[in-house]
């Protein structure tokens, strides 16, 4: 099996699961990961959630919390840190997948279904294929699919070198390496006219200048994720020849 993708981005949360609906979960700082405190951070974001999909949220957040204490799925243990780490920060890539038309998209190396999980709840028009290497993570994912009712998510137990076939027309990535290293493992998998979208902390500078020469920084976007006081970049790769025209 392909190595495990560096979790280089992400910490996890512990929470308080009951049965029935979500009940709100607060660590020291007071802050709460029920539904409405979801979709109020989600609206800053400029992601629109229902109340079914914040209450997803919610049900996503207590089931990772649980599986995290048994599996040691993600780093973060503080539950403020989920909301903003994992939930908010998967969620600020939103507004890059436009609804119309439907996409496919490769989440590589999603390790604990992070972005895809909270993308597919936000956006279920979109078709999300999560690929991962390690088989607790795919497990977890697997899991979540299922309790969710995510009828728009595949979970794949593969290395991204072992995909044949399938094309997508955005892959995004938000812990698997370098830029050149997504475009050296995803490639194939690119559709035509399709872009690379790699979720970024400080804007990696030399990185993008070890891009090969045939695949171009479309452009940046800085993020201002809510409770989350750290750097976050979306970076946007395409090949040269679908490069869209220059920007101002």
């Amino acid at each position: 099996m392909a190595p495990a993708p560096p979790a280089n981005w992400p910490p996890e949360p512990a929470s308080h699961r009951t049965r029935g609906s979500v009940q709100p979960d607060t660590s020291d700082s007071g802050v709460a990961f029920d539904a409405p405190s979801i979709a109020a951070h989600a609206r800053a974001l400029g992601v629109d959630l229902t109340e079914a999909q914040s209450e997803k949220l919610a049900r996503f957040a207590h089931l990772l919390t649980r599986w995290n204490r048994i599996h040691n799925l993600t780093a973060i243990t503080r539950p403020e840190e989920l909301l903003s780490v994992h939930l908010l920060d998967s969620l600020s890539l939103a507004p890059e997948l436009p609804a119309v038309p439907p996409l496919r998209i490769l989440d590589a190396g999603a390790g604990a279904g992070l972005p895809g999980l909270p993308l597919a709840i936000a956006l279920p028009g979109h078709h999300f294929t999560l690929v991962d290497a390690v088989s607790k993570k795919c497990a977890f994912m697997t899991q979540a699919r299922l309790e969710l009712g995510l009828h728009n998510v595949e979970v794949l137990h593969r290395r991204l070198e072992q995909l044949r076939g399938a094309r997508f027309d955005v892959i995004v990535s938000r812990a698997l390496g370098s830029l050149a290293a997504l475009v050296s493992l995803t490639r194939p998998a690119l559709a035509p006219r399709g872009r690379w979208i790699a979720m970024k902390g400080r804007l990696p500078q030399q990185e993008l200048a070890q891009l090969p020469a045939d695949v171009v920084a479309a452009r940046t976007v800085t993020l201002r994720v809510p409770l989350l006081d750290q750097e976050r970049h979306l970076v946007v790769l395409q090949p040269v020849a679908s490069r869209p025209e220059e920007r101002t």
